[in-house]
């Protein structure tokens, strides 16, 4: 659309809008008024046939074999060790189940899917005729309405639009968070009923801050070949507004989730890092984070915040204290304490054991 501005070379981003001019003022309308984010670019995948669910619970992280019509959950694909290796957001509608992903993930996940249904009647295939577009703000609701739309009120939660597609409720990266998903050759005129209805043009960059702000990881990101769920704040079902279901059967990686939770602790944790912005330079994806010289974690996610200024997210050794003085890249950083979620308790299983032994 006239206005918009691409995103970096580089970006995951490529092939939507990374701001439409005021990436700040974006931001801060998404939390006080209503943004329409341009999020087109996410792979989707459908799946039909009447076992899809029971199908997929077997074969992901979140227990979704009975998943009641019009409900959403985010999901994962781990290997034989626990390490995540794709992250998704499933809506079941209709008798088919959606599912959307990051663009450089999607071919591979599909790929997966299709080679794991063997007899099960399941039918995944390339579902891109459907597009990603998030509505983000607490005046939401109205600009939906003003469009004849009634989008759902509870979490995880979808109903139909007419003409095809799907609105959905998200529990971040806002308190009042909406993913539209329509056909992706009435995108355009979807962008104009949006903004026509009082929706402010937003990019990617708003999104992504209010993200990083609330602690969200993203595959790819925000992760590494060797991350499990636990480190990225993934653990526990749709109430928890997690991607793994503790209280299910047998999957690919389950052993590893199990006993972690369990006997021992994760060796990395998720924290919201605030950077020096004076020091004339910035971290990249993937840079070592130091503690006195010491490498003790990864940058993830570099994003410039309407309040909070240059931010990022890290992963860093369990035993890094909240307080410690932080290096990444050419920046000093430090831990945002409020958001941190060090948990230092004993876990049951742990207990158990050190009971049998008298301890």
């Amino acid at each position: 659309m006239p206005g918009a501005v691409p995103p970096p070379e580089g970006s995951p981003d490529t092939g939507v809008a990374w701001h439409h001019g005021d990436p700040l003022g974006e931001q801060r309308s998404a939390e006080r008024g209503c943004v329409v984010v341009d999020r087109s670019h996410r792979f989707v995948i459908s799946i039909g046939g009447p076992e899809r669910l029971t199908w997929l619970h077997t074969i992901s992280s979140q227990h979704v074999a009975g998943l009641p019509d019009g409900s959403s959950a985010e999901n994962l694909s781990l290997d034989i060790n626990g390490r995540v290796e794709h992250h998704f957001v499933q809506t079941d509608l209709d008798d088919v189940t959606w599912i959307d992903t990051e663009p450089s993930r999607g071919t591979e996940l599909l790929s997966f899917l299709t080679k794991m249904v063997f007899w099960s009647k399941a039918e995944p295939r390339d579902g891109n005729e459907l597009a990603v577009l998030s509505v983000l703000g607490p005046e939401s609701p109205a600009v939906f309405e003003k469009i004849g739309l009634t989008p759902p009120a509870d979490v995880y939660t979808a109903t139909p639009v007419p003409g095809g597609g799907f609105v959905r409720r998200m529990p971040w990266p806002t308190a009042d968070a909406y993913d539209l998903l329509v056909p992706r050759e009435q995108l355009t005129e979807w962008w104009k009923k949006l903004t026509g209805a009082g929706a402010a043009p937003a990019g990617t960059w708003a999104y992504e801050a209010l993200r990083v702000a609330s602690v969200r990881a993203r595959i790819g990101l925000d992760t590494d070949e060797r991350t499990i769920p636990h480190e990225v704040r993934w653990i526990g079902g749709p109430e928890q507004h997690g991607a793994v279901h503790l209280e299910k059967g047998c999957y690919r990686g389950q052993e590893t989730v199990a006993r972690v939770h369990n006997l021992g602790k994760p060796p990395r944790r998720l924290v919201l890092l605030h950077l020096d912005g004076s020091a004339g330079g910035r971290p990249e994806v993937g840079d070592p984070v130091t503690a006195g010289g010491r490498a003790v974690g990864r940058i993830g996610t570099i994003i410039d915040h309407h309040e909070l200024g240059p931010i990022a997210l890290a992963l860093v050794k369990r035993a890094v204290p909240a307080d410690a003085e932080l290096v990444a890249g050419p920046c000093a950083a430090s831990i945002d304490a409020d958001t941190d979620e060090s948990d230092d308790r004993v876990q049951a299983g742990r207990a158990a054991v050190e009971k049998l032994r008298g301890r």
